[in-house]
């Protein structure tokens, strides 16, 4: 009798488990047995794993063979334990010494012909080896980059079966060569799911993408929009088709910060669980933007799927920007779906298969149109909606979304001077972009000590009782609660704006001007404040 035993993880979501995989031998009718919930394409490695170590040159034992997955009440998903079984059965059978492979975890898809394919989700899944105390992880050599972004942890990377055991074994290593030479790796297939990605795309360095410079006039959405990035607020652009809504919200991951190490590590693990990780770029470090079309389906914007639910458009968006053009076309359920990762920064999923949080702290950016043919604000174009069209039209953004939107502008038409340049040319990108790096600097360093990074982050008790505004400054904020103008959420995030356009005008708190200018941009009412950014017309 022949007993080995080695490690892999299951992902559940983004975050893992350690699971241990046993392999038992026993005299008796060859035969091989999986068990501890594996789905259809783990049961199906029965068959890879066997092909494999036979093509790799190793003898397939001729006995009752049991593999177990352990612990066998945690579903098990993929074929990244293709390796670790392979590993166990071929210490059962002393081809190699169990000893060598106990305190190992292995990762990793094999091929029938014994090649070691990369998986999905390598990254969330060393990391849940490093947090369960294990330093050595053996991964496909494609995928080394991403598991050595994890600290405290070795890892060798591996193209073949043979490699792994030459290692195991001291014997010569293999130089396993792709056998087409300067084409590219069809290994990395396994890596990318198509049609995944959601409109998702990763942020270019500010001079590389679209620049802020070639919007036409918009003087106060361009305010708000440096604004939502200091702070993190979401925004909301209302206004006729053309006047540069999309283009204004296509530039505001530009003007984000690059991310923090934690936060880059956040961002790669959900890119790689979700199959949209580049090749060759094993770490995140700008900010995502994802922008679904608005006939994507609730499923597709929280999460969800067959089994156990994978990340949706708010998790791709996690740390950057989510972009939902034409927003009163997306279906009811869709908008009111966001309400709840809005507020905490993550979203549940409850499903048969499993329940799985999966984090959502996004910059929400929605723009919309005043009525369904786009002239109702625009004078002497000839709207045709009746009253109750406008009504329905803008109703389908429920008020307990718009109540979590901090920042609500109206895109005016474009004049000719400013789309012919003649009333002077905006800001470029890589300005902005440097103005909202200071300020988030002294958000920071005003924060720090506190679990929070952003304004937008701050609960409303602190923001009333710690972080206070200049004496008087809330004058106009009283007014508006009093008139019903204003919800206790709508004071707290009014508060919030404040503080931002405090830290991006260099204030040490917000005063009247501050709170002002905040609630001019909340409710729409001009209160007479003017702009303090170099875009002013």
């Amino acid at each position: 009798m022949g007993f080995a035993r080695t490690c892999s993880v299951a992902l559940v979501g983004v975050e893992g488990v350690v699971v241990e995989v046993q392999a038992d031998l026993e005299p008796g009718v060859a035969a091989f047995t999986l068990v501890g919930l594996p789905d259809k394409s783990l049961s199906e490695s029965r068959d890879r794993v066997r092909a494999s170590v036979v093509n790799s040159g190793a003898e397939w034992p001729q006995k009752k063979l049991t593999v177990g997955l352990s612990p066998a009440s945690v579903p098990k998903s993929g074929s990244g334990f293709d390796l670790a079984v392979a590993a166990a059965v071929l210490g059962a059978a002393e081809r190699i010494d169990p000893r060598s492979i106990a305190d190992l975890v292995l990762i990793g898809e094999l091929g029938l012909d014994g090649r070691v394919r990369p998986v999905r989700g390598i990254l969330p899944a060393v990391l849940a080896a490093a947090d369960a105390g294990y330093h050595q992880v053996v991964v496909p050599e494609q995928t080394a980059g991403e598991a050595s972004l994890v600290p405290g942890v070795s890892v060798l990377g591996v193209r073949t079966l043979r490699q792994l055991i030459a290692v195991l074994t001291g014997e010569p290593v293999p130089d396993e060569d792709p056998a087409d030479h300067g084409r590219p790796d069809a290994m990395l297939a396994g890596l990318l799911v198509p049609g995944a990605g959601i409109g998702t795309g990763l942020a270019p360095d500010p001079g590389e993408g679209p620049d802020l410079a070639d919007v036409a006039g918009q003087h106060t959405a361009r305010r708000a929009l440096e604004i939502a990035a200091a702070g993190g607020h979401h925004l909301l652009l209302t206004g006729p088709p053309g006047a540069g809504k999309t283009m204004l919200a296509e530039r505001l991951p530009g003007i984000l910060p690059p991310l923090t190490r934690q936060e880059s590590l956040e961002v790669t693990a959900v890119h790689s669980v979700a199959g949209i990780l580049p090749p060759g770029e094993p770490l995140v470090r700008r900010a995502p933007y994802c922008a679904p079309h608005h006939s994507a389906t609730m499923q597709s914007l929280v999460g969800g799927g067959n089994g156990i639910p994978r990340p949706g458009a708010v998790s791709l968006a996690h740390r950057g920007v989510l972009f939902m053009d034409e927003a009163p076309e997306f279906s009811t359920k869709a908008l009111d779906a966001l309400r709840q990762p809005l507020e905490s920064g993550h979203v549940v999923i409850a499903r048969a298969a499993g329940v799985v949080r999966l984090p959502a702290r996004f910059l929400l950016t929605l723009a919309a149109n005043p009525c369904p043919c786009g002239r109702h604000t625009l004078h002497g174009a000839g709207c045709d909606c009746p009253p109750s069209a406008v009504r329905r039209y803008q109703a389908r953004l429920s008020g307990p979304l718009l109540d979590r939107v901090d920042l609500r502008v109206e895109a005016e038409p474009v004049t000719r001077d400013d789309l012919l340049g003649r009333s002077g040319r905006g800001e470029p990108t890589t300005t902005v972009a440097d103005r909202v790096r200071e300020a988030r600097a002294r958000t920071t360093a005003r924060l720090t000590g506190t679990p929070w990074t952003l304004n937008s982050e701050i609960p409303g008790h602190e923001l009333r009782t710690r972080y206070l505004a200049a004496p008087g400054a809330l004058a106009h904020a009283e007014r508006d609660i009093e008139r019903g103008l204003l919800t206790a959420r709508g004071l707290d995030r009014v508060l919030r704006v404040a503080w931002t356009i405090a830290d991006l005008s260099g204030h040490d708190r917000p005063d009247h001007a501050d709170i002002a200018h905040a609630l001019e941009l909340r409710t729409g009412i001009a209160r007479g404040v003017p702009l303090t950014t170099g875009d002013r017309p």
